[in-house]
């Protein structure tokens, strides 16, 4: 990284995925690094994949653990997610996904035992202020809404230092502000073609599909909380709205429930792909769709 400027666009990994940030002024090295770090603060506490993480600690041993000054916009998301669906979207699945393999190792293999949904939130988890009291060890896994988060944050980060005119990409999750930008919704079984492309004039674009971590037969990594099974009958998703934390969850949502639905409870737009090839739009979802 130069010593005063940083390069435009800002490319990185974090979090096990690709960032891009765009934007129209330069990003100084200062401010790279407050993002780089922001990131990596983040990723200590609530990556289920590294043994010295907050997160791990808590899948270890029940008792109570301090997961700092995200938890509580985190969980309270978590809990509307979870009412709009449910119990489907929890962020207690983490045993369920290591259960088929996607754990820390990758085994990439589904144990032998019958699988499991996420456990009771009431009966397991109680959060006061920042610190999680639990009852018994639990693996918190914020994949349905935390890297959408994530990137408000980093959004956040180039509003305070000035950035007017910038994207935030982290693999489909998408915080624009700024002139309009035209968004391709990638097919969700060819990564070559689109199915429909929309104009982001502001706020946040966030997708979600079934072929992105996928392994064996039929395991992907959305799962029912409530069975601790792979969803089988919706392939993609795609949300609007005005926060990406939002957008994430959203799109994690519409695997479970219509928009009309999530509408009561989010100001938010989608579409959802089935595995039949049915499309189905909420009306205030805009752009184009090819089919």
């Amino acid at each position: 990284m130069p010593a005063e400027v940083a390069a435009t666009p800002l490319v990185f990994e974090a979090i096990g995925t690709r960032w891009q940030i765009d934007s129209t002024d330069p990003i100084g090295a200062s401010l790279a690094r407050a993002i780089l770090d922001r990131i990596s603060g983040f990723d200590r506490t609530w990556s289920r994949f590294r043994s010295d993480s907050v997160v791990a600690d808590i899948a270890r041993e029940a008792g109570s653990q301090d997961l700092g000054v995200d938890s509580p916009p985190l969980f309270a998301l978590y809990a509307r997610l979870a009412d709009a669906t449910d119990g489907a979207v929890s962020p207690f699945v983490g045993n369920a996904l290591n259960h088929l393999g996607y754990d820390a190792s990758y085994s990439m293999r589904e144990r032998d035992e019958p699988r499991a949904g996420a456990p009771d939130w009431e009966s397991t988890a109680r959060l006061e202020g920042t610190v999680l009291h639990t009852t018994a060890p639990v693996t918190i896994d914020i994949g349905a809404a935390g890297k959408g988060y994530l990137v408000d944050l980093v959004a956040g980060l180039l509003t305070e230092a000035g950035h007017t005119g910038f994207t935030v990409d982290a693999s489909g999750d998408i915080a624009h502000r700024g002139a309009p930008i035209r968004v391709a919704l990638e097919h969700p079984y060819d990564p070559t073609r689109a199915i429909g492309v929309v104009t982001l004039t502001g706020g946040a674009l966030c997708a979600s599909a079934t072929n992105r971590r996928a392994w064996g037969d039929g395991l992907h990594h959305v799962i029912d909380g409530r069975t601790g099974s792979p969803i089988e009958d919706i392939v993609a998703t795609w949300a609007l709205a005005a926060d990406t934390a939002t957008a994430d969850g959203v799109a994690t949502a519409l695997f479970f429930s219509p928009s009309a639905d999530l509408a009561v409870s989010f100001a938010a737009e989608g579409v959802r792909v089935f595995s039949d090839g049915r499309i189905e739009r909420s009306p205030g979802f805009g752009g184009e769709l090819f089919r």
